[in-house]
């Protein structure tokens, strides 16, 4: 995937489903779940345990559920070069990590920076950050992401922290490219007891709040 078609299909879903879960029984069937409810794009994290298998698994079966399916919350090149080799089509980051900028831009992977101030948005985009993850986005809310227009024009902002079906719309009317979606969409127990339907129908019910 490149960077150009990453941003592409976030403007059109307008949303990324983040995942966070101790157990992950089955990653074909979750990401079948979120693309049968209108969201995919999917982001494994760190933070799951063996998570390099889930990935590889949904990567394999990427034919069958439709979904793109990355990394977040990587923190090291290592960490970078072994979701890559894994399968994942694109990487998050919660902060400023220069290391694994140059590992994905190496490998042609796009990647999502994580960045608060208007300084680090500018040193996330010097490093290629396809689009700038503001993080924790409920810390200022929508009207930051106005302001941030201002002196970076059509940059894609993609807020994570805090969103949910209630406050999403603002902060894509804020001139957000899209929102993360977490706990609300993919609620850890619901991953872990593989209640699949559950979870396409929050993800149906968090597209149709988008408006």
């Amino acid at each position: 995937m490149t960077p150009e078609n990453f941003i592409l299909q976030l403007r059109e879903d307008r949303t990324l489903a983040v995942v966070r879960t101790q157990a992950l029984p089955d990653a074909e069937a979750l990401c079948q779940a979120l693309a049968g409810g209108g969201i995919r794009t999917v982001e494994l994290t760190f933070t799951i345990p063996d998570v390099l298998t889930h990935l590889r698994r949904a990567a394999d079966t990427a034919a069958s559920h439709g979904a793109v399916v990355g990394i977040g919350t990587v923190l090291t090149a290592d960490q970078a070069r072994a979701a890559i080799d894994a399968g994942a089509q694109f990487l998050v980051t919660p902060g400023l990590r220069p290391e694994v900028a140059a590992v994905a831009t190496a490998a042609g992977i796009p990647f999502s920076l994580g960045a608060m101030t208007p300084t680090e948005v500018a040193q996330a985009l010097d490093l290629g950050s396809a689009a700038v993850k503001i993080f924790p986005a409920r810390q200022f809310g929508p009207s930051y992401l106005s302001d941030l227009q201002g002196p970076y024009p059509g940059i894609a902002l993609l807020p994570s922290g805090g969103i949910n079906d209630q406050n999403a719309g603002s902060y894509l009317s804020a001139g957000a490219a899209a929102v993360c979606c977490g706990t609300s969409v993919v609620p850890p127990a619901a991953v872990q007891a593989g209640d699949w339907a559950d979870i396409t129908a929050r993800a149906a019910g968090f597209i149709r709040a988008l408006g």
